[in-house]
């Protein structure tokens, strides 16, 4: 069937360092979504830092990296992290943060951001963001989270299944699994399938074989599909591209 679209997760919660072309800095960002963006990816997904590289919410630092990606690559689509890490696991914290983003201007805001269903504020936070004019595109990385967004009966962007941690032998039954129940609740919007780690790159090939979105990057991997070092996160969305089925 093929991709219906890939998103390239630009760093992540990486450590400086991890990479040598992982981009942390606004300007490394954009430099980064303009490569992916030429290498076929229709959107970006990026963890703004602050001045000692670690990740944050803030609204400076969120609208500096936003307005960056977006002089470098007009009209594509730009996503942020809320991981609830960024808080000290802090979901009123968290919340305080986002809402900060009310003092950006609309074009320095994300045209989404991802919250994780297993964390704790969902419901909340997903309000905050549509007040903003932010969508959201939801985590799920089992059935328990399938469920709890099926009862919230909110709508998102995207239902990003996420299948973390675990071993890349059971990756594609368990990501199946939390497709079915989402499929059963009858939960709206389109599906984005992903992994991080060992089973990045079986699940870039499921989600082509289900003809659905998916997602690589220096986030979630590091590596070719062989096991091959990569220049960046521009090589990862063109060998994923390369793979289409």
């Amino acid at each position: 069937m093929g991709l219906a679209m890939i998103k390239a997760c630009l760093n992540g919660n990486r450590e400086p360092g991890a990479h040598p072309a992982l981009p942390l800095t606004p300007l490394e960002l954009a430099e980064a979504a303009r490569e992916a963006r030429e290498a076929g990816a229709a959107a970006v997904h990026m963890h703004p830092r602050d001045e000692a590289g670690s990740e944050t919410l803030s609204a400076v630092h969120i609208g500096a990296a936003v307005r960056a990606v977006r002089r470098a690559c007009p009209g594509l689509p730009v996503g942020v992290s809320t991981g609830l890490w960024m808080t000290g696991g802090d979901a009123g914290a968290r919340r305080e943060a986002v809402r900060g983003w009310a003092a950006l201007p609309v074009e320095d805001r994300p045209d989404f951001a991802s919250v994780n269903l297993s964390e704790p504020g969902f419901s909340d936070l997903w309000h905050d963001l549509r007040r903003l004019g932010v969508g959201v595109e939801a985590g799920v990385w089992s059935i328990g989270d399938a469920e709890a967004l099926a009862e919230t009966g909110l709508e998102c962007v995207r239902v990003l299944v996420e299948i973390i941690g675990g071993s890349a032998d059971t990756a594609v039954s368990r990501a199946h699994a939390v497709l079915g129940r989402l499929d059963e609740l009858a939960v709206p919007g389109p599906r984005l399938l992903h992994g991080e780690g060992e089973p990045a790159w079986i699940l870039v090939d499921e989600a082509g074989q289900l003809g659905l979105a998916t997602r690589i990057g220096l986030e979630d991997v590091l590596h070719s599909p062989v096991g091959g070092p990569v220049d960046g996160n521009a090589d990862l969305v063109r060998l994923a591209l390369a793979r289409r089925v």
